[in-house]
C-alpha cells in the first residue's frame, strides 16, 4: 500500500497511526463475527428449546426432564418468570416513550446517535487508511456514546418477543456494526473509521422524535419528515460506502485500484448519481465501488422520480394552502365548507355556475380540512377564475380569519349523504355553524342536513336568524316529502323534480313522448317582482293574463299579512278574495329568467294592444301608481280574512308538529265524534291520540281481519342498529290537513318490527297507520297486505351502509322492486269510485292486457342504477346509457332519486324563495317563514295567535285530473292545454300545471305495456288526448268528481271558494286550438264559450269548512253587500282596463 507510507510521514505530527491490514480486518470482522455468531446462538437456542417443548410429550426420557419438572426448580422457575415479566413490561413502557422518562431516553439516544456521526464527519477528513490515537479528543467521546448505546441495545434486547427477528431490525444492525468496533479501538489504543457510517441511518427516527418533541402535528408534515429523513439516512449512508471502498481499494488487488477521495466528494458523487446526471468529474473506479453504483442507481431512480417530487409539492402545497384569502373591495365572494370531495365539488359547481352562466362575479373559496388530491386540483384549475382552496377548518376561529368569513356573502356547509353515520356528519357541521356564527353573527349561513331531527338545535342558536337569508337543506325531509307526494299523486314527484334538473346534453328524440318530455325538463321554478299596474287584480286574473299575453304560467305569490306585522307567506293558487299589491313575487313555471322579466315590464296602458310576448319590454310610462286600488283590495282582504282566520291557542306548534305530539285544537263537525276531523295544534296535519305500537302491528295469519284497500304500502329495511330515516316527513305530506278526513289513505309499514319502534314515537298522533312485520323481498307478505288493491307501493332506499361500492347501496331496494314487478294482478271487477277507476283504467291500459302491474316508487341512492330499473319495468325507448332523469323509469314517475338536492344549495343562495316553495309543497305545508313568525309570536308573549289563509287547512292540495270522468270534463271548449288552463281558472279556480299522458306507440310495447309520462308546463297550443290526466292545484272545498247519472251515486255539488265575480268569468273565453297570440293576425283575447253552472258557495259553504270554534266571529250583513259590491266593481275597472 504505496499510501500508508505518505501517510506515515504526516500523520505521526496529529497522532495518526498507519492502519495495517490486519488491524482494519480486526474492525471489520468484528463487526460480521458478532452478527452471525449472534444469529447462530440464538437459532440453536430456538432449536434446543423446541426440541425440550417437544420432550415433555414423552414419558422416561432423562434426568433432565425429571430435573425440570421437579417442584423446587419450578416454583423459583414460576418466580422467576414473574418478576422477568413485570421487569419487561416496565422496559417496553420504557422505550414506548409513554412515560417521560421513556420520551428522554429516546430522545437522548437519538441525538447521542447524530452526534456519533457527526465524530465520524470529522474523522473522514483524515485519510481512510490512518488510524486515530487516543490523543484525539473524539474518541473516548465516541466510546461512551457507544457504551451508552450497548446499554439502550441490552434494554430492546430484553423486551423483544422474538429475538432473531430483533436481532435482523435495522437499528439493531446499525449498533451491531457500530459498537463493537469501538470496543476493539478501546483495546488497541486507537480507531478506525470502518463502517461507522452507519450510524447515518438512525435519521430514519426522525418524524418519531419531532412527533415526541410535537414539532409537527399535521398529517403533511409528518410525511415531509418521513420523506426527507429517508432521503438524508440513503444519501449519507451511501457516501459513506463509497468513501470505503475507494479510498481501501479492492481487496483481491491489495488496493492498488484506490484513490483518495473525500467524504464530501462521496456525497457529491451519490447525488449525482440519484438525479441521473453525470458529470463523468468524480467516479468510482473500485469494482466494488461500480457494483455498489449500478445498483444504487437502481435505486435512486425510484427514490428521486417519488420521493423528491413529493416533498417538494407538500413543501410548496403548504405555503400554497395555508395563506389567507386576499378580499378585494367590490368583489364578491362565498366560502364553502364541509365535505370537499371531488364528487361535492363538481356537483357544487355544476349547479352553482348554471344559474347565471356568463354572468358569474363571485369567488367560491373551499375550506378544507384535507389538502386536494390531484383530481381535486385539477378540478379548481378548471375554474381557477371562479375558484380558491384554503386548508384549514370552519371549526378553528384563525382558519375562519384566513378566508375572511366576516366579509363573505354566505357560507354553505355541504353534507355527504352517503356517509355511513348519519348523525356524526350532521353533528360535525352543526358545530361548524355554531363556530361561524360565534365567530361572525352577522354571517348568512346555508346548511345541508341529513336527518330532520337534527335541524330543530339550528334555530336554538341565538344568531340564527331565518330573515336574512340563514336556511336549512334537510335531505331526509324534502327526499320522503318528495316520494310521500309520489304516493299521493301518481307522477307528482316526477313532475316537482324535473323543475329542479339541469340537462345539459344533447339528446335527440326518437319517439313522440320523449320530444315532450324533454321539452318539458327546459322548464324551471323562477320568481319575478309582478309589476304594479296588477296590483289590485285577483290572482287568477293575474295567472290568466300572463298565461294568454306573456306566455307565463304563474302559479303562486307572496303574501304579506296587514294583520300579522312581518309575516310574508306563500300561496299556490291563491283565491279570487286576496288582491295584489304593488311589488307582489310571483312565482312561474318557465324556461328562463328572460321571460319572467315579462312580468315585471308588463304595462296596462303600453302593452294592452301587444300579442307578441316578445315585444313586451320595459317601457317609458310614468303612470304605472294605482293608489286608488288600495283602499279596494283591502276591503277585499279584510272580508275574507274576517271568515277565513281562525284562532290558534297554542302557537308553540312549530315544536310540537315536529315532536309529533301536537295537542288537538279544532275539529269539524261530522256525523259522529269519531268521524270528526282532528287537526294538530297547528291546523297544518290530522291528528290523534296517542295509539300503542301494539295496536297498530298486524299479523300475517290475520289478513282477513285488515282488507286494505286503495291504501299506501311503504317498503322499509333497516334493524335495530340502522339510523334512523325519519319516516315521520313520509308520514307529515300523507296527513295534511287540505286533506279531509275521508280522502286519507290507510299507510301500511312493511319491515322490521325492531326498526318501527324507534320510529314509532314520532308517528303515534298521525291516524290510519299500520305495521307488519316482515320484509318486501318476500311475496307471502306483500300478499298479506293486498297489495294488489294499494294505491301505491313506495320502497325506501335504508340509511347508508360501509359497502365497498357504491353499486350496492341500493341491492335491497332494486331486490324488493324486482320482486313486486314480478307479481302479476289480474284486474278486479269491483266498483271502484270514479277517481279509482280512472287510475286504474290508465295503468291498465285500457283492458288491453290480461294483467296489470302493481304501481310502484322506487328510491334509488345512486343514480347510476337505474339501468337496473328499466329492466325490471319492461318498458322500451328509453335514452339508452343516459342519466336517471332521462329514463323511462323517471319520466314515468317509477323512480325516485335524491341527488338533484345538491343542486338546492346553490337555489338557496341565489333565491331562497324558491326553496321556501319547495318546501311547502312537499312537506305539506310547512316553511321556514311560517316557522319564523310563530317564533316571533312565542317571544312577544302572545297567548293567541291567528292562522292566516296561508297557514290554516283551507289551503290548495295538488291532484291529478281525468278529462273526462271529473269536473274539467265540463270545460268547454278544451281541445288544446290553453282552452283547459284558462276554462278551469275561470270557472272553478282550479290551476293546471301538467299532463301525465299515455305512451301510445304499442310498435315499441309488443306486449302492451304501455307505459305514461309527464309533461310539465305543455304548451298552450299542445292539443290534449280523451286519455291525459292533468295536474292541478285545487281548492280545498272543490269536489272534483263528476255528477253522475247513476242514482247510486251521490250527486256532489262544487264547492269553490271563490267570490261571485268568478260567475262573471265564465263569460269569458279561453283561447282557441291555435296559439292565442298571433303576431301577424291579431285576434280577440277573448271567445265565448259556454259557461259552466257554478254555485259560488264562499259564504254558505263556509260553515261547513271552518273549523267549529269556542267562540265565532260576528259578520255584519250589511258590510258583506257593501263588499261584494266594491268586488264587482273591482272586477268591471280590471275587464275594462284589459280589454284590447
Amino acid at each position: 500500500m504505496y499510501q500508508a507510507k505518505l501517510q506515515e510521514e504526516n500523520g505521526e505530527d496529529f497522532g495518526k497511526t498507519t492502519c495495517t491490514s490486519e488491524v482494519q480486518a480486526a474492525f471489520i470482522l468484528s463487526s460480521f463475527v458478532t452478527f452471525f455468531s449472534g444469529l447462530i446462538i440464538l437459532f440453536l437456542c430456538r432449536f434446543l428449546w423446541r426440541i425440550i417443548k417437544k420432550g415433555g410429550n414423552f414419558q422416561g426420557t432423562g434426568f433432565v426432564l425429571d430435573f425440570l419438572s421437579s417442584g423446587s426448580f419450578h416454583s423459583s422457575t414460576l418466580r422467576r418468570l414473574y418478576f422477568y415479566g413485570v421487569f419487561r413490561d416496565r422496559i417496553e413502557m420504557l422505550l414506548s416513550a409513554q412515560t417521560f422518562v421513556g420520551q428522554v431516553l429516546v430522545i437522548l439516544v437519538f441525538v447521542l446517535s447524530i452526534g456519533s456521526l457527526i465524530i465520524y464527519f470529522i474523522n473522514s477528513t483524515d485519510p481512510v487508511g490512518s488510524c486515530s490515537s487516543y490523543e484525539d479528543k473524539t474518541i473516548p467521546v465516541d466510546l461512551i456514546f457507544n457504551a451508552f448505546f450497548s446499554f439502550y441495545f441490552g434494554l430492546r434486547f430484553l423486551a423483544a418477543d422474538d429475538k432473531i427477528k430483533f436481532w435482523l431490525e435495522m437499528n439493531s444492525i446499525v449498533d451491531i456494526f457500530t459498537i463493537p468496533p469501538t470496543f476493539i479501538s478501546y483495546y488497541l489504543k486507537s480507531n478506525w473509521l470502518g463502517l461507522r457510517f452507519l450510524r447515518a441511518l438512525r435519521l430514519l427516527e426522525l418524524p418519531r422524535i419531532l412527533q415526541i418533541l410535537q414539532a409537527i402535528k399535521t398529517s403533511n408534515s409528518v410525511k415531509f419528515s418521513k420523506l426527507l429523513s429517508i432521503a438524508l439516512s440513503t444519501w449519507f449512508t451511501a457516501a459513506g460506502f463509497i468513501h470505503l471502498v475507494e479510498n481501501f481499494g479492492d481487496p483481491w488487488l491489495k488496493g492498488r485500484n484506490s484513490q483518495n477521495i473525500t467524504y464530501f466528494e462521496s456525497i457529491y458523487l451519490v447525488m449525482a448519481t440519484t438525479s441521473t446526471v453525470g458529470f463523468g468529474d468524480v467516479v468510482a473506479k473500485t469494482s466494488l465501488g461500480r457494483t455498489f453504483i449500478m445498483f444504487f442507481t437502481l435505486g435512486s431512480l425510484i427514490l428521486f422520480a417519488n420521493y423528491i417530487p413529493e416533498m417538494v409539492e407538500l413543501f410548496a402545497n403548504k405555503r400554497k394552502y395555508t395563506s389567507s384569502y386576499e378580499v378585494v373591495k367590490g368583489k364578491k365572494f362565498i366560502v364553502v365548507c364541509g365535505n370537499i370531495t371531488v364528487d361535492s365539488v363538481t356537483a357544487f359547481l355544476r349547479n352553482f355556475l348554471r344559474h347565471r352562466s356568463g354572468e358569474i362575479n363571485t369567488e367560491i373559496v373551499f375550506l378544507g380540512e384535507v389538502t386536494p388530491s390531484l383530481e381535486l386540483e385539477t378540478i379548481f384549475k378548471c375554474y381557477l377564475a371562479y375558484t380558491t382552496f384554503i386548508s384549514g377548518s370552519a371549526l378553528k376561529w384563525e382558519d375562519l380569519r384566513r378566508v375572511a368569513v366576516e366579509s363573505a356573502e354566505a357560507c354553505l356547509i355541504i353534507a355527504n349523504p352517503l356517509c355511513s353515520d348519519l348523525h356524526a356528519e350532521d353533528t360535525s357541521n352543526i358545530m361548524r355553524v355554531l363556530s361561524i356564527k360565534n365567530y361572525y353573527p352577522k354571517t348568512r349561513v346555508i346548511i345541508q342536513i341529513l336527518q330532520s331531527h337534527n335541524k330543530d338545535f339550528l334555530p336554538k342558536i341565538p344568531s340564527w336568524n331565518w330573515s336574512t337569508g340563514d336556511n336549512i337543506i334537510c335531505f331526509a325531509e324534502l327526499k320522503l316529502g318528495f316520494m310521500a307526494q309520489g304516493c299521493l299523486v301518481p307522477g307528482l314527484c316526477t313532475f316537482l323534480t324535473s323543475l329542479f334538473v339541469e340537462q345539459n346534453k344533447k339528446i335527440s328524440p326518437k319517439q313522440t313522448w320523449q320530444k315532450y318530455f324533454l321539452n318539458s325538463l327546459k322548464n324551471k321554478i323562477l320568481t319575478q317582482r309582478l309589476s304594479d299596474d296588477f296590483a289590485g287584480m285577483s290572482f287568477p286574473e293575474v295567472s290568466r293574463l300572463c298565461f294568454v299575453k306573456m306566455n307565463l304560467m304563474l302559479i303562486a305569490i307572496e303574501y304579506k299579512s296587514l294583520f300579522q306585522s312581518g309575516y310574508c307567506g306563500l300561496i299556490l293558487n291563491p283565491p279570487a278574495q286576496i288582491k295584489l299589491r304593488k311589488n307582489t313575487l310571483g312565482f312561474f313555471i318557465a324556461e328562463s329568467p328572460k321571460e319572467v322579466k315579462r312580468a315585471l315590464f308588463y304595462c296596462a296602458t303600453c302593452h294592452s294592444d301587444v300579442y307578441n310576448p316578445e315585444l313586451i319590454e320595459k317601457c317609458d310610462c310614468k303612470s304605472k301608481s294605482r293608489h286608488h286600488l288600495s283602499e279596494r283590495y283591502l276591503n277585499a282582504e279584510i272580508n275574507l280574512l274576517s271568515i277565513m282566520i281562525v284562532p290558534i291557542a297554542n302557537s308553540k306548534y312549530k315544536f310540537l308538529l315536529r315532536h309529533a305530539v301536537p295537542c288537538p285544537l279544532w275539529t269539524l263537525p261530522g256525523n259522529t265524534e269519531q268521524e270528526s276531523d282532528k287537526l294538530d295544534g297547528s291546523g297544518m296535519f290530522h291528528w290523534c291520540k296517542a295509539v300503542p305500537l301494539e295496536m297498530v302491528t298486524l299479523k300475517r295469519s290475520e289478513k282477513s281481519k285488515h282488507d286494505f284497500r286503495n291504501h299506501i304500502i311503504a317498503c322499509i329495511f333497516g334493524d335495530a342498529h340502522t339510523a334512523l330515516m325519519g319516516l315521520r316527513n313520509f308520514v307529515m305530506p300523507l296527513r295534511a290537513s287540505n286533506y279531509t278526513r275521508q280522502e286519507l289513505k290507510d299507510i301500511v309499514f312493511l319491515g322490521s318490527l325492531d326498526y318501527m319502534q324507534k320510529e314509532w314515537r314520532f308517528l303515534r298522533n298521525f291516524p290510519h297507520i299500520y305495521i307488519l312485520p316482515g320484509s318486501a323481498l318476500y311475496p307471502a307478505d306483500l300478499q298479506a297486505l293486498n297489495i294488489e288493491k294499494c294505491s301505491m307501493c313506495a320502497i325506501l332506499a335504508p340509511s347508508s351502509k360501509p359497502s365497498s361500492s357504491q353499486t350496492l347501496v341500493d341491492t335491497e331496494t332494486i331486490m324488493a322492486t324486482l320482486n313486486i314487478g314480478s307479481l302479476r294482478i289480474v284486474p278486479s271487477t269491483e266498483k271502484h269510485s270514479t277517481k279509482e277507476v280512472c287510475l286504474l283504467d290508465f295503468r291498465d291500459s285500457c283492458g288491453k292486457s290480461k294483467y296489470r302491474r302493481i304501481p310502484t316508487l322506487t328510491e334509488l341512492k345512486n343514480p347510476s342504477n337505474i339501468h337496473f330499473i328499466e329492466q325490471i319495468g319492461g318498458l322500451e325507448g328509453n335514452f339508452t346509457g343516459t342519466s336517471l332523469h332521462l329514463s323511462a323509469s323517471f319520466s314515468t314517475g317509477a323512480v325516485f332519486s335524491g341527488n338533484f338536492l345538491d343542486s338546492l344549495l346553490a337555489t338557496a343562495f341565489y333565491n331562497y324563495h324558491v326553496l321556501e316553495l319547495l318546501q311547502m309543497l312537499v312537506t305539506g305545508g310547512v316553511s321556514s317563514q311560517m316557522e319564523l313568525q310563530l317564533d316571533k309570536e312565542k317571544f312577544t308573549g302572545l297567548t293567541d295567535s291567528y292562522s292566516t289563509y296561508s297557514s290554516g287547512r283551507m289551503r290548495c292540495k295538488l291532484g291529478l285530473l281525468s278529462l273526462e270522468q271529473t269536473i274539467l270534463s265540463d270545460i268547454q271548449p278544451r281541445t288544446t292545454f290553453g282552452q283547459l288552463f284558462c276554462g278551469s281558472l275561470d270557472c272553478l279556480g282550479i290551476l293546471c300545471v301538467g299532463l301525465y299522458r299515455m305512451i301510445d306507440e304499442e310498435a315499441h310495447n309488443p306486449e302492451h305495456k304501455r307505459g305514461v309520462f309527464v309533461i310539465t308546463r305543455p304548451a298552450n297550443d299542445l292539443k290534449l288526448l280523451p286519455s291525459d290526466l292533468v295536474f292541478c292545484a285545487i281548492p280545498f272545498s272543490t269536489v272534483c268528481e263528476k255528477r253522475g247519472g247513476d242514482s247510486s251515486q251521490p250527486i256532489h255539488k262544487v264547492q269553490n271558494i271563490v267570490s261571485r265575480e268568478s260567475s262573471m268569468n265564465a263569460n269569458l273565453s279561453y283561447p282557441t286550438a291555435v296559439d292565442p297570440v298571433s303576431e301577424s293576425t291579431p285576434q280577440k283575447l277573448f271567445s265565448s264559450v259556454q259557461s259552466m253552472e257554478v254555485k259560488p258557495s264562499f259564504f254558505s259553504e263556509t260553515q261547513q269548512a271552518t273549523p267549529t270554534l269556542s267562540f265565532r266571529l260576528s259578520t255584519d250583513t250589511k258590510a258583506n253587500e257593501i263588499v261584494k259590491e266594491n268586488e264587482k266593481e273591482n272586477m268591471k275597472e280590471t275587464l275594462k282596463e284589459n280589454a284590447p
